[in-house]
């Protein structure tokens, strides 16, 4: 009895473990849908063969308060007027939504374009940063949904997929 007490310790402090990893430092990804091609493949409810790249995201540096930056690519909560707090992020645990059977679909995978401050634009199916087209490579096509010129506010970043006609941002 006390082998099978010592093993149920041991899988419970691994348990643990786990779950504090994948919530607060490292977190594995699976991109849903196409808003980021052609840089990252989405999963595809109707075609099974796409299966969605896979991606470690890296939130110890946000956890200790470092900001992300122009151009980074970041895994955002879509509900963006509430305040999160930690069981939000242990919630997003992969190992706590298997074990409670949820797929987490307010978290999506997107490119920064606009930092505090900016002024961003739509002309002509590009998208201008403070007067400057950005120069997007990745970009394979002009965008097709105009949107209203904005300045990003304090305390928020502007984001976008990388396939601007394909997703909702």
């Amino acid at each position: 009895m006390s082998e099978i007490l010592g093993w149920l310790k041991a899988v419970l402090f691994a348990l643990s473990i786990s779950i504090i990893v994948s919530a607060f430092i490292f977190q594995p990804f699976t991109v849903n849908g196409s808003s980021m091609e052609p840089t990252l493949e989405g999963k595809d409810p109707y075609n099974k063969a796409k299966i969605g790249d896979k991606v470690i995201v890296y939130k110890g540096g946000y956890n200790l308060g470092e900001e992300p930056k122009f151009n980074d690519i970041v895994i955002i909560d879509s509900r963006i007027n509430i305040k999160r707090d930690i069981t939000d992020k242990l919630s997003e645990s992969p190992i706590v939504n298997m074990t409670l059977g949820k797929n987490d679909k307010r978290l999506w995978i997107k490119r920064i374009i606009g930092e505090e401050g900016d002024i961003l634009e739509y002309k002509d199916g590009k998208v201008y940063r403070n007067g400057e087209v950005l120069d997007e490579d990745y970009i394979k096509e002009y965008m097709t949904s105009p949107f209203e010129t904005r300045v990003v506010p304090k305390g928020h970043v502007f984001v976008m997929g990388d396939n601007r006609n394909g997703s909702r941002d």
